[in-house]
């Protein structure tokens, strides 16, 4: 069950979006027990971001939620994967992209809790 929520300070394409999509419906594998069957995505473009008091260059702030516990290893791995797909993609500077993970153990879907 997780979810990323991306804020990214320019216009995407709908090309890009789709790619974005594919490539980070891959990286969430990287995450044990997660795949894209439970991926949810949202996409911020020509989000109004500030980094380091500027917003002269472009800027993603990627929120990361998923259900279980916190896996450091497994989150520093997706973290290089995100950064590259969006520098790769959207031609974002790695230095100029926040991650940002949150885990619970409380998630609904369908009515329920798991």
């Amino acid at each position: 069950m997780p979810f990323i929520n991306s804020k990214i300070t320019k216009k995407i394409t709908g090309e890009e979006e789709i790619t974005i999509k594919e490539k980070l419906g891959k990286a969430i594998e990287l995450v044990p027990g997660k795949s894209e069957a439970w991926l949810m995505l949202n996409f911020e473009p020509e989000s109004h971001l500030y980094f380091k008091g500027s917003n002269e260059k472009d800027i993603a702030f990627i929120e990361v939620s998923v259900f279980g516990n916190e896996n450091k290893e497994a989150f520093s791995n997706l973290t290089t994967e995100i950064t590259k797909i969006f520098n790769e993609v959207l031609k974002i500077e790695p230095e100029q992209i926040y991650v940002k993970y949150e885990t619970t153990t409380n998630w609904g879907w369908n009515g329920e809790n798991f």
